[in-house]
């Protein structure tokens, strides 16, 4: 009996980690899509004259897809390093 209770609390706990990773996840992406949104529509000007070029390439370019990409590289990593934890699916199948 005690087995079974014990068992059903780590399924609970396998649960929860699993549903704080997605939220996490879904979060980490709206931030990346906000981010890359901003700088590729908003953030850009209407005339072509008047961009600015990082490097060569637009601003709004540089900014939305080399700089979102490195940020949201690191933001993974430190998410994956810090947040999420390893799961035991075997245990989780008994």
């Amino acid at each position: 009996m005690k087995d079974k209770k014990n068992s059903e609390e780590n399924r609970k706990k396998i649960f929860k980690q699993i549903n704080k990773e997605a939220i996490i996840t879904l979060i980490l992406y709206f931030i990346f899509f906000a981010w890359w949104y901003y700088f590729a529509y908003i953030y850009t000007p209407s005339n072509v004259d008047d961009y600015k070029f990082i490097w060569g390439l637009p601003a709004w370019f540089f900014y939305s897809c080399i700089v979102g990409l490195l940020m949201i590289n690191i933001l993974v990593f430190v998410v994956v390093k810090f947040f999420f934890k390893e799961v035991d699916f075997e245990e989780f199948e008994k």
